[in-house]
């Protein structure tokens, strides 16, 4: 393909089959993960809380320890 309007249309469809491949992977990746809740669900494991640590686990440390100590002085100022 050649250039159409100023676009070069090869290239483009380069990046467009590329991010197709990559969702394609994304999705099936998706499909992965959900088993894996799946397992840790039906071995008696609670997946909310499972997913609260994965989360957990993807914050800066300091992050973690800022968001813990505002969830602590929420739940005095509420009586919890």
């Amino acid at each position: 393909m050649a250039d159409a309007g100023g676009i070069a249309a090869d290239r483009l469809k380069s990046f467009i089959e590329r991010i197709e491949r990559l969702e394609e992977e994304k999705a099936a990746i998706g499909s992965d993960v959900k088993e894996v809740y799946a397992e840790a669900k039906s071995s008696g494991f609670d997946t909310k809380i499972m997913r609260q640590i994965v989360r957990l686990r993807k914050m800066e440390a300091h992050d973690r320890e800022e968001q813990e100590q505002l969830l602590d002085l929420y739940k005095q100022a509420i009586g919890l």
